[in-house]
């Protein structure tokens, strides 16, 4: 039985119209669920004991989130009242994960729903369940909620959501905030005990990871031409940074051939002791490089926490993330729907879109930062009739139009591992050179550094305003100065922030999505390029005193 444990989930009972008791209500802190907000997500402190930082992902919190999930839920399925809708529940390896996935379970089942505990998942694996169609593993449910802060210190934790439709977005958070706040207020100790007894009646344990891994196995087997084993004798290493990402190695790679010694970080500790789980980070990068020097193998792959990101290093050391990954996945994508729209977000280079372009026949799509961003334009793009196939950031962050449009860091890594199998049943040889090989052409700068300009939203200078409208006061003032500059040349085609070419380069100043930060990003073939241009930022933000220019300014002068 696939089954690690099933309670006795009481199918008789329907509690989807149960009303809250009027009993007295417990004592609960004050909370500003708005706050919690971070995008598509949602974000907080559950760990108390960091100086400054304040618990505001409570139990009692997280209940009110859960349960207005699941009114949410109801709402948008209109579900007929003899049937209760499934919800599952994933966690990565956070020391919060256990104590949040219990206040998640009695807020769904509080609400009449039925829950389903993965345990230890990844974030595309939720959104999978919700598509899986195998009854012994109760498939699909109706909704899903993944507990993980990505790559957050150990003391953050949030929720993603998750319907057959994709992953919620900023409007749908929102109303769940807006709900669970009028829940939170209404919490009676009646109420909460309630919960609690219902959640120990409508909770089935399910080991989904092993379906959603098989899933993936079999897509590699598809595309060697239905070979057993087709990554037989490569020598793969991975790192999970001790988050959710370990089974890619034992549950994938083992059972297609591959040789795994020398994985490292699998097993999850969310105090996350040897690096920061984020592709985008240089200690983790520079981890799995030396493990896949010392362990002198093919191919290295390394996670984020909660495995909707990912990254490779080639056999000689060369990494493949940010420009690169994204050049990779495009050569790849290229070649399977000719002449594509690559969808990617504002801060690619300029040698990318000629790689795209030039060398590979696709377009390419600069968008804005943040990858549901990214994600909505190429489904928008393919709904007005344009073509995309793949939408990916350089955060990692990659999604194909043939996996639901959902971003999967492991599903990322089969597309290359897919290469890498097909390459060898055709013939050929030379590991991951093939994959390699493909981006060989790709133009990359001497220079590529990202400074962050903060505003400082006490001074003056705000008089009370946003910092949103003091920032795009300054953009606005950049891209002015820049048009009249005859060595600039602004972006003629450009959806986030300023973005100017000069120099053999390019920099793009945007405001960032969530704080007071406006993001630099530079670009060129040398570093007195790179200063050029970052003297024509400085000139236009030196006119702003409560902008935070030192970085820039230390930047310039080596």
């Amino acid at each position: 039985m696939q089954l690690r444990s099933v309670s006795n989930v009481n199918r008789g009972i329907v509690y989807c119209n149960a009303a809250p008791s009027a009993t007295a209500g417990p004592s609960l802190e004050k909370v500003d669920f708005l706050k919690l907000q971070n995008g598509s997500d949602i974000r907080g402190v559950a760990v108390d004991g960091v100086a400054g930082e304040p618990l505001s992902l409570t139990e009692p919190v997280t209940q009110a989130i859960a349960a207005a999930f699941a009114v949410w839920l109801l709402d948008k399925k209109k579900a007929d009242s003899s049937k209760c809708l499934k919800v599952s529940v994933g966690h990565d390896s956070r020391i919060s994960a256990q104590k949040l996935q219990d206040a998640v379970s009695q807020g769904i089942a509080g609400a009449g729903l039925d829950v389903v505990q993965y345990g230890l998942a990844s974030t595309p694996a939720m959104f999978n369940s919700t598509l899986t169609k195998n009854e012994d593993f109760l498939c699909p449910v109706d909704g899903a909620i993944m507990i993980t802060a990505s790559h957050l210190p150990y003391n953050r934790n949030g929720f993603k959501f998750f319907t057959n439709a994709g992953g919620l977005g900023k409007a749908d958070i929102k109303d769940i905030l807006e709900r669970a706040a009028n829940i939170y207020n209404g919490f009676t100790s009646k109420s909460l005990k309630e919960a609690e007894r219902k959640a120990s009646s409508s909770i089935s344990k399910v080991d989904y990871m092993t379906v959603y891994a098989s899933d993936l196995v079999a897509a590699v087997r598809k595309a060697s031409g239905n070979i057993e084993k087709p990554l037989e004798g490569f020598h793969i290493i991975v790192d999970a940074g001790n988050g959710a990402g370990g089974f890619f190695a034992g549950k994938v790679l083992e059972p297609l051939g591959a040789i795994t010694s020398g994985s490292q970080f699998l097993e999850p500790d969310g105090l996350f002791p040897n690096h920061i789980p984020n592709p985008e980070d240089k200690a983790a990068m520079k981890a799995i490089t030396q493990a896949v020097l010392d362990n002198k193998a093919d191919l290295g792959i390394i996670f984020d926490t909660d495995v909707d990101r990912s990254a490779a290093v080639d056999s000689t050391g060369r990494e493949f993330n940010r420009n690169r990954l994204i050049a990779l996945m495009s050569a790849i994508v290229l070649e399977e729907h000719p002449g594509t729209t690559i969808v990617t977000d504002s801060v690619t280079s300029d040698g990318l879109t000629i790689f795209i372009e030039k060398k590979l026949g696709g377009k390419h799509y600069r968008f804005k930062r943040g990858y549901k961003n990214v994600i909505d334009e190429a489904i928008r793009l393919n709904s007005i009739g344009e073509e995309s196939h793949l939408a990916i950031e350089t955060s990692g962050h990659g999604a194909l139009k043939e996996n639901h449009w959902l971003d999967d860091g492991a599903y990322v890594m089969v597309k290359l591992l897919n290469k890498l199998a097909s390459a060898r049943a055709s013939g050929q040889t030379g590991g991951s050179k093939v994959l390699t090989d493909l981006v060989e052409e790709l133009q990359e700068p001497a220079v590529a550094v990202e400074l962050r300009l903060k505003i400082d939203q006490s001074h003056a200078d705000l008089k009370g305003g946003s910092f949103r409208d003091y920032g795009e006061a300054v953009l606005k003032y950049l891209e002015s100065k820049s048009e009249s500059d005859p060595k600039l040349q602004k972006a003629p085609v450009n959806y986030e922030g300023v973005r100017v070419s000069g120099y053999g380069g390019w920099f793009l100043l945007r405001l960032s999505l969530h704080d007071p930060v406006l993001p630099l990003n530079i670009e060129a073939p040398s570093n007195e390029d790179a200063v050029k241009l970052g003297l024509a930022v400085l000139s236009a933000a030196n006119e702003f005193s409560a902008l935070e220019t030192s970085a820039l300014a230390k930047f310039v002068q080596n």
